[in-house]
């Protein structure tokens, strides 16, 4: 049917607009974060792309979601705007009829949200935080950075590169400080470099330098110049972070629920069910007066969206204090949503009797 083919054509064309738009501002968003991270020195240069992807990963039924209620309500709004719907209207096709429509586009797409909620979100989430991990396991010398103060993990030694390692792996002009039984050290250096020995040890070597020990306040300090000075650089053990629940297989949070599992299965199967509840409301949503623009609808739908996403956030939290049910915080805000779209399909076509479908 044309009616059809023409809808489906125009939802898809929505969507990936609107998804390259919404990933387009979530990796910039990421990125953002991820590089001032990487500024203060609590990330590593070399894995913010690692953890941009996880970030990005983590947040893309969110940006799914979005994507299918602003598509569909684009669309339609459209429509109107273009006065197609007078026409569509005019030939007899009730409001009514764009449910089949909206749901034969909506629902592989809830699917994939579906598929993103329970599985690939908590597992980019899980990846995130065993790379976390993995950085903080790194020992001092893989922190550096040239032209940057960087703390040592024991925030004990402060270090600084003024050059980073060249074609003989050396770098250059070496400033590290350390703090030791309430005495300061600091010790500089024309060059330095990271051997392995036999034993698989690895140690800072310093080359032409000097180290400044002594009490700050007092005039007792000791000056030694040296030609190779050598420092034992031992490897730190990684130490697992607690798995947080975002990050929990769904099927551990079924086969061991508590207060804080049971919100977040809760929020998880919340997120498909929202999507395509969005979806058909954005076929009320979308009527537009043909002289007025869409900006008011597009506000309205981000507001929709806002006020349902923190309903379940609150169930959510409800369930985790113990406050709710599961069941009841499961279907409450899912309820309230069904209930107000069947009273938005009643007004819509209560005031345009024209609208339902001819005898």
């Amino acid at each position: 049917m044309i009616f059809r083919r023409a809808l489906q054509r125009e939802f898809a064309h929505s969507a990936a607009a609107v998804f390259v738009a919404l990933f387009a501002i979530l990796l910039t968003t990421v990125l953002i974060r991820m590089l001032g991270d990487a500024a203060g020195g609590k990330v590593p240069s070399d894995a913010v792309l690692a953890l941009i992807g996880f970030g990005a990963l983590a947040r893309l039924p969110v940006v799914l979601s979005l994507t299918l209620f602003i598509a569909v309500l684009m669309s339609l709004s459209r429509g109107y705007k273009d006065s197609e719907m007078v026409v569509w209207f005019a030939s007899g096709v009730p409001l009514t009829a764009w449910i089949r429509p909206v749901l034969r586009f909506a629902l592989p797409l809830v699917a994939v949200v579906a598929a993103a909620t329970l599985f690939l979100s908590p597992w980019a989430e899980r990846m995130s935080i065993e790379y976390r991990d993995r950085l903080e396991s790194r020992d001092d010398s893989s922190r550096i950075a040239p032209g940057v103060f960087r703390e040592s993990t024991s925030a004990q030694r402060v270090f600084f590169v003024e050059t980073g390692a060249g074609e003989d792996g050396k770098v250059r002009n070496v400033f590290v400080s350390s703090e030791e039984g309430g005495r300061q050290g600091v010790i500089v250096s024309a060059e330095g470099s990271i051997i392995v020995d036999e034993d698989g040890d690895r140690y800072v070597v310093l080359d032409k330098g000097r180290r400044y020990e002594g009490t700050p306040g007092t005039a007792e300090y000791r000056v030694l110049e040296f030609d190779t000075y050598s420092v034992l650089i031992e490897p730190r053990a990684a130490v697992a972070q607690a798995l947080r629940t975002r990050a929990m297989p769904t099927a551990e949070l079924v086969d061991r629920p508590d207060g804080r599992k049971l919100g977040e299965l809760l929020a998880r199967i919340g997120m498909p069910v929202a999507a395509l509840l969005l979806a058909l409301m954005a076929i009320p949503l979308s009527f537009v007066n043909p002289r007025a623009g869409r900006t008011n609808n597009l506000i309205v739908a981000l507001l929709t969206y806002l006020v349902y996403s923190n309903a379940i956030s609150v169930c959510q939290a409800w369930v985790n204090r113990g406050r709710l049910s599961f069941e009841l915080g499961l279907l409450l805000p899912h309820l309230v949503v069904a209930l107000l779209l069947a009273v938005m399909f009643y007004r819509r076509l209560a005031v345009s009797p024209f609208w339902r479908a001819r005898a």
